[in-house]
């Protein structure tokens, strides 16, 4: 027996962006799946607004701004009373999830990882002090006290990469019972809409892309500027190298170089008709988690990528991948002037990349599955919090704590 859902209610770090970030895109595909189930969608965050957010109400959802530390926020959601909530993001369960778990007990927790941030962040506490990143590492990020913590008050997360799932498995032996993977849903491509793209003969030029509000970003764009770049127009004369990405502050425009063909473009309007146009996609990422928006992307645009480990970690099949994967400067620049020189190579690693998005990425292959879990979780709530005794032990100390630390700054500012 099917449990029944009816009204997701969505708790945003921000309001989505699709054109942004990929968080942006990840989200309205949640919200698009959701619909197409015809569950009512409400979303709410404590975001200012932004003027390249989605239209949400077009969409036929239903929109709230909501307070933090406020007690408005319980008469609020009790009156809602929706049948799952989707946390975006662990600081959001932190802020917000003690305070769905009292107004809505029999509401499903569901938290949205997007990846994993203390996985991120070791790796570039790692990058930064010049060591080698190894996975204990993560042990001592505290940030990962709070974000594991968080995974064991919901009754389920969703995780954007297999990579993630067995890192969180084998590191901090959470259960199987408490993670779903869900990767990004695309629509698969049809024959005809691949034929239709851009070939190699008509393209030209490389591309980076990136919202410079994400750190791995700016530092894969410095990290072009300062090695990989130089040594790519050294033996292409007269190449360019367009970056695009949302919220590129002053230090990023002053990197553009007209002479060197080192172009800062700033926000991209139509990330697809830019890639259709080049000829590579270069994103040398030295940390970072969960999957790439970028690669994911190029791969729909016929787009070969040079990328690192860390780029394309959970997106290979069998080892493949739909350009060149390195991890040192010298031989990222020259396998990116080789995939932008030789077209078999090049038309090879494109049609690798539509096979990476027929089995890794289409939305037919997850999304029914997903579905068919939150039923059946919502169906067994007090069977599968009974045999999650961490998590519920978990909760019993967050509202000792962060409930009375809430109103506390409540009553603070207040006065």
């Amino acid at each position: 027996m099917k449990g029944t859902i009816q009204h997701i209610f969505i708790i945003g770090k921000v309001w989505p962006e699709p054109n942004s970030s990929a968080a942006g895109t990840r989200m309205l595909q949640l919200i698009r799946l959701f619909i197409e189930k015809g569950w009512r969608v409400t979303f709410a965050t404590a975001a200012a607004e932004s003027e390249y957010a989605a239209d949400l109400e077009t969409m036929g959802v239903k929109t709230a701004s909501i307070k933090l530390n406020s007690s408005q926020f319980d008469s609020y959601i009790k009156k809602l009373n929706p049948d799952i909530v989707l946390f975006d993001r662990f600081m959001t369960e932190e802020q917000y999830g003690w305070r769905v778990a009292e107004q809505c007990p029999e509401a499903l927790r569901i938290l949205d990882t997007e990846d994993l941030h203390c996985l991120r962040r070791a790796r570039q506490c790692a990058w930064n002090a010049g060591i080698v990143f190894h996975p204990q590492m993560v042990l001592e990020e505290e940030s990962a006290k709070r974000e594991i913590a968080s995974i064991y008050r919901c009754d389920a997360s969703i995780i954007i990469s297999e990579a993630e799932i067995d890192f969180l498995k084998n590191l901090f032996k959470v259960p199987d019972e408490l993670l779903y993977y869900l990767p990004y849903l695309y629509d698969p491509l049809s024959k005809d809409q691949i034929q239709t793209l851009p070939g190699f003969v008509v393209r030209n030029g490389f591309v980076s892309i990136g919202n410079f509000l994400h750190e791995p970003n700016v530092n894969a764009v410095l990290w072009l500027k300062e090695e990989i770049w130089p040594a790519i127009r050294e033996r292409l004369q007269g190449a360019e190298l367009h970056i695009y990405g949302a919220y590129p502050s002053q230090k990023v425009f002053e990197l553009h170089n007209p002479e060197s063909g080192f172009l800062i473009k700033g926000r991209a309007n139509d990330v697809n008709h830019i890639l259709k146009s080049a000829r590579v996609l270069l994103a040398p990422l030295r940390f970072g988690a969960g999957l790439k928006g970028k690669l994911v992307d190029a791969m729909m645009n016929g787009t070969p990528s040079v990328t690192t480990a860390i780029g394309a970690e959970g997106m290979t099949i069998h080892n493949e991948w739909c350009g060149m994967i390195r991890d040192d400067a010298v031989t990222f620049a020259e396998d990116a002037v080789k995939l932008h020189q030789n077209r078999s190579l090049w038309e090879k690693c494109s049609n690798t990349g539509y096979r990476i998005m027929s089995q890794k990425f289409e939305k037919q292959i997850f999304s029914s599955g997903f579905i068919d879990h939150l039923y059946k979780l919502k169906s067994e709530l007090p069977k599968h919090r009974r045999e999650n005794f961490t998590g519920t032990m978990l909760m019993h100390h967050t509202a000792a704590s962060t409930k009375y630390m809430a109103k506390w700054i409540e009553v603070k500012k207040q006065t």
